[in-house]
């Protein structure tokens, strides 16, 4: 079977640096993926693509050997099970707050006797070898979204279910529940304490703990204060970054 790379540089005591993708086209996921990113995620929740879409992404993204991962648009076991079978070596869950939560959302992507998930890998076959079947269980990646003040309580019970990979912190969200203000920073004094209090559970859980940082320089904070898994922006941030870069340059320049 196909390897997964994350899981390797993982072993190799590395961070992974995570690509997302919000634009619904296979040339934006192709581009992302010729960039250097060690994984890109087709976000169907936030994003604008739908399943088609995202199949066609996912084969963009193999053009490479960056690692195919989606976030589902909620905990929906049989959407989860079909981006499984397209393919996707890794799977974010958003809005977990409970374990029977976390429970549902990782059954269906095992195959029993560890979880539920049905038989029928359509294209992942393809992609990943025939042996699929037999190491999907260790080779996919499984993170569930701490998010809500409610699932942040509920941190240590959610990391205990069996065949959870890591952790997902959805820092936007986690603000707005734990403050009622929006936005990407952890400069909260309470939120930032919550990311030092996931990363401590994570680890006593033997987890993975991943984000979605504001800018470089806070991802480059978060690798520094230990999360393994860091997405900084998404392609149409990036585009819209780069291009009003370009913009304002050339006004200024121009007066």
């Amino acid at each position: 079977m196909r390897e997964n790379r994350v899981q390797t540089l993982w072993a190799e005591g590395k961070t992974v640096i995570n690509g997302w993708l919000h634009s619904p086209s296979t040339w934006s996921a192709e581009v992302m993926a010729h960039s250097g990113w060690d994984s890109l995620v087709v976000d169907m929740q936030h994003g604008l693509m739908g399943i088609e879409t995202t199949i066609q992404m996912l084969q963009a993204i193999s053009t490479t050997d960056t690692v195919p991962m989606v976030r589902v648009n909620w905990n929906t076991p049989g959407d989860t099970m079909r981006l499984l079978d397209a393919g996707a070596y890794g799977v974010i869950c958003p809005m977990i707050e409970t374990r029977a939560e976390c429970e549902a959302f990782v059954g269906a992507c095992r195959f029993p006797p560890l979880g539920y998930r049905s038989l029928g890998p359509t294209r992942a076959r393809i992609f990943a070898g025939d042996d699929y079947a037999e190491y999907a269980n260790d080779t996919i990646i499984t993170f569930a979204m701490i998010e809500t003040e409610a699932g942040f309580d509920n941190r240590d019970e959610i990391m205990s279910v069996p065949g959870l990979d890591g952790v997902f912190v959805g820092i936007g969200d986690l603000r707005l529940s734990m403050t009622g203000r929006a936005g990407l920073s952890s400069a909260d004094a309470t939120v930032d304490a919550a990311l030092d209090a996931i990363l401590v559970s994570a680890r006593a859980h033997g987890l993975k703990a991943g984000l979605f940082a504001a800018d470089t320089d806070h991802a480059i904070d978060m690798i520094k204060r230990g999360y393994e898994f860091v997405t900084v922006m998404n392609d149409v941030s990036l585009m819209a970054s780069a291009a009003s870069a370009v913009v304002q340059r050339l006004r200024e320049s121009t007066g």
